[in-house]
């Protein structure tokens, strides 16, 4: 069975929804990251999650290649569209969207220390990404205008993975209520899916 790395409020929640929206028999191994001794180095050189690792043995890293390849083992659940159609197309193209812009947005804001070494300028670095932040979600509020989910009316893969970051906006100090209604409505709807529920429960185990 596909065995999936994990750690409590990373990223790699997205694959882990994948997996439990999929229900097919799998592992989660939870890590802890930022630690030398952590278990994900010995199956992933950089210490990231998601870390996958399929039934014959491969490892698969970063999440733009995990959520299809989880997808596909199972395309009767819908979460992964056809190979050449434009719906396909349009879940990688949200998929690349969080991973490349939305993803790297919550940096600045939560770890400036990444961008400037003097404390003193964390404020300016967390504002500038605040901005940066704020930018992209205007925009995905605008993309999700009339839809239930990132392309329509079928969750997907993408909205396994754009759920992780409307949940992480707390962290940045931003209240989707009030600021986002849009993105707030969405954020509900991914926090009730059982599969969701079921993923978060066993992440915040300790």
């Amino acid at each position: 069975m596909p065995k999936l790395y994990v750690a409590k409020g990373a990223c790699s929640l997205g694959a882990h929804v994948v997996l439990k929206e999929l229900g097919i028999a799998h592992e989660i191994v939870k890590v802890p990251l930022r630690q030398p001794d952590s278990p994900i180095f010995k199956v992933n050189p950089l210490g990231r999650v998601p870390t996958l690792v399929t039934d014959e043995g491969e490892v698969i890293t970063e999440n733009a290649a995990i959520l299809p390849y989880l997808a596909d083992l199972k395309p009767q659940a819908g979460l992964i569209a056809a190979a050449g159609s434009v719906e396909r197309a349009r879940i990688q193209e949200w998929i690349g969207l969080v991973n490349s812009d939305l993803h790297p947005a919550f940096r600045a804001v939560n770890r400036p220390n990444l961008f400037h070494p003097d404390e003193a300028q964390f404020p300016a670095v967390r504002a500038q990404g605040l901005t940066r932040l704020r930018d992209l979600l205007s925009a995905i509020q605008r993309r999700l205008e009339g839809k239930t989910w990132a392309v329509g009316e079928r969750f997907t893969a993408a909205d396994a993975y754009l759920g992780v970051f409307i949940g992480w906006l707390p962290r940045a100090g931003i209240d989707a209520a009030k600021e986002y209604p849009g993105l707030a409505a969405y954020g509900d709807r991914y926090h009730a899916r059982s599969a969701v529920k079921a993923a978060l429960a066993l992440e915040n185990t300790d």
